[in-house]
């Protein structure tokens, strides 16, 4: 069976999709990464600020 331009355009799949789960999954990571960094920053500067250091 041959396919033909106007056929071939028609397929959907493989890497042209990237929302998947695994993109998904390294996206929520990375935002929670920076969200745990932000965290600590917080609340360094807030022990540093407050004198309330061990």
């Amino acid at each position: 069976m041959r396919l033909d331009k106007k056929d071939l355009v028609l397929i959907k799949g493989g890497a042209t999709n990237f929302l998947t789960g695994s993109f998904i999954s390294a996206i929520s990571k990375a935002v929670n990464s920076f969200l745990d960094i932000g965290r600590s920053l917080g609340t360094a500067i807030r022990r540093i600020i407050g004198n309330d250091l061990c």
